[in-house]
């Protein structure tokens, strides 16, 4: 019987088979160290900028006050469109800056996303109300139909119905100046 042959392939097959995870583990990890020193873009382009507003009517989303429609937007001066729900932190945050664009005289129509009467309600009388009008998106139809992606979000629409400007997220203190002028912009 002829002596048991050890191939020495398997031992370095074994070898390169430890190694593979690690070499894959550190191509990633260099992939993402060389993502996370380039310059990132937080403009966000939309593709509803220069298009209308889509026809819509919702109802009221507390008692009180009309609900939103597109009829709000034709005629008359610019207007803000801001997307918010009772149940974000960031609406919270914007909530002083909307009454300051009320104060300047600026229009605000809301749309509540996803939300119940009370729960509005509570909000308003906690945070306070700058909204001429709030609509209930109670399955966000409107809210995508324009283009918006979450909460909050508010968009300038001109006298046309036109969205003018889309600001995504909360608006910050430094924001009411920059939505001011695109509002002046709109005219």
């Amino acid at each position: 019987m002829p002596p048991l042959r050890f191939r020495r392939n398997s031992g370095m097959r074994s070898r390169l088979f430890l190694w593979l995870p690690l070499a894959l583990f550190a191509f990633f990890a260099g992939v993402a160290g060389y993502m996370l020193t380039q310059d990132k873009d937080e403009f966000v382009e939309s593709t509803m900028i220069g298009e209308p507003l889509p026809e819509f009517a919702l109802e009221p989303a507390v008692a009180g006050l009309p609900g939103a429609s597109k009829a709000h937007f034709v005629g008359g001066k610019p207007r803000l469109l801001n997307i918010w729900a009772s149940w974000c932190l960031p609406c919270i945050a914007e909530a002083p800056q909307l009454e300051a664009l009320q104060a300047e005289g600026v229009e605000i129509i809301g749309i509540a996303i996803r939300d119940r009467p009370e729960d509005v309600s509570n909000f308003l009388g906690r945070y306070g109300n700058p909204y001429a009008a709030i609509g209930s998106d109670k399955i966000s139809e409107v809210q995508l139909a324009i283009g918006s992606s979450g909460v909050p979000e508010t968009f300038v629409i001109d006298a046309n119905g036109v969205i003018r400007y889309q600001h995504i997220g909360d608006i910050r203190q430094a924001d009411v100046p920059m939505l001011l002028g695109e509002l002046d912009n709109a005219r």
